[in-house]
């Protein structure tokens, strides 16, 4: 990112940079990390602790310089494309993983997720799953089999890595949500109902089947029974709902401005004074974003993260690819934020940043396409014989330059 901004900046038009941050999906952001500024001065910790509660919020920054470029490249489409490509080859590397262990090509401690951990792995690959489902539609509509059947297997081994191999919680939250979007959106009612039901009664059969589901299964129960009759025993949900409690007494204490940057280490540290085993861990993180929010910046801060939830939103209304893969970033995180802390952890977050920030800017692209400076047209062709933006809904003049005022002005 840093050598992306290098190159980028020289290639600003600042007054009509200034002119995009009026945008309320722009200009938030940057709102969000100058409260986080402000939040320093009135936190009791130290400077060094108040950078590091600042550290989560900065990559916000990027968006609004992702939504200008991205409305001004011909390129844009390469980075999603890029992005699937390089999930489709986690996948296959997870399954050898998963399948054949003597290889050893394992790099963390679950089986099958070969970087990072499972929780970002299922990010990505419902990500996949879902933007594919709408390209294997649009390629049906427009006749193209082979490809349409392509994709749909490509969806389906996202799927089944997901059910068989290495499955996060929280994509149990959001993913039916997601579904039911999809199905609200690129069918009629009737038919809606019916994809929906026929999902559903898919995913069941598939966690009858699965060995990996059922002991995830298992383990929740487990993790419930644990937590209702021995509390003392630290248990994932248990520790959620302990910081849960935590979290709304200290906001309790300072309901408008909070506590200040970085002041969640010094109130999760005196919630494990005292205390052994799992529960005198030292965290920062409540599991939960609005709370996480809360406790720093009160009920401004609070506004603040929700407005700019809303706005992002509010981007991508309509059917095309770009919107629908706006619409899967922004849902996910909002809705694993309920139970994780996404916009500020890092792999999490900055696929909230950069998938929100390309889509849109593309999504605006295609919404103005005369107020985008120097732009004589866009070849919207087949990238790698699997995808195209002209294929995936967006009509033909959505692209094509107008010759107006503002195109002229610009």
């Amino acid at each position: 990112m840093s050598i992306w901004f290098i190159v980028l900046l020289p290639t600003i038009n600042y007054r009509s940079f200034f002119s995009s941050l009026k945008s309320p999906a722009s200009f938030l952001p940057i709102a969000f990390f100058g409260l986080a500024i402000l939040g320093m001065s009135w936190a009791d910790d130290s400077w060094t602790v108040g950078l590091d509660g600042l550290r989560p919020v900065a990559k916000l920054l990027a968006m609004p310089f992702l939504f200008y470029h991205f409305q001004r490249s011909q390129r844009g489409h390469w980075a999603l494309v890029a992005f699937l490509a390089s999930c489709s080859i986690l996948l296959a590397v997870s399954f050898i993983a998963f399948f054949a262990p003597d290889l050893k090509i394992e790099a963390t401690k679950f089986p099958g997720v070969p970087v990072r951990n499972y929780i970002d792995q299922s990010q990505e690959f419902a990500i996949c799953i879902f933007a594919l489902l709408v390209i294997v539609l649009t390629l049906i509509e427009k006749r193209q089999m082979a490809l349409a059947i392509f994709c749909g297997g490509m969806a389906l081994g996202f799927y089944l890595n997901m059910t068989f191999v290495a499955l996060a919680r929280t994509a149990v939250l959001y993913a039916p949500v997601l579904e039911i979007l999809f199905a609200a959106k690129y069918f009629t009612r009737n038919k809606a109902i019916l994809v929906c039901l026929i999902g559903f009664m898919a995913t069941a059969v598939v966690g009858f089947a699965s060995p990996y589901l059922n002991t995830r299964v298992n383990f929740v129960v487990r993790d419930y029974k644990l937590n209702r009759d021995t509390p003392e025993v630290a248990t994932s949900d248990g520790e959620r709902l302990a910081y849960w409690r935590a979290s709304v007494r200290s906001i309790m204490e300072a309901p408008l401005l909070g506590h200040g940057t970085g002041s969640t280490k010094e109130i999760f540290q005196r919630q494990a004074e005292g205390k052994t085993g799992e529960w005198g861990n030292l965290i920062r993180n409540p599991h939960n974003q609005t709370l996480y929010v809360a406790i720093q910046w009160g009920l401004f801060g609070t506004m603040i993260l929700l407005a700019m939830w809303y706005f992002h939103f509010s981007l991508f209304p309509g059917t095309t690819l770009i919107s629908w893969i706006g619409l899967i970033v922004v849902v996910q995180n909002v809705i694993s934020s309920l139970v994780n802390s996404h916009l500020f952890d890092f792999h999490e977050g900055w696929l909230y940043v950069l998938g929100v920030g390309i889509a849109g800017g593309l999504q605006l692209r295609s919404s103005h396409p005369g107020a985008v400076a120097g732009l004589v047209g866009i070849e919207c062709g087949v990238v790698s014989g699997v995808i195209n933006l002209e294929s995936s809904g967006v009509e033909a003049s959505d692209w094509r330059p107008r010759h107006d005022e503002h195109y002229h002005e610009a």
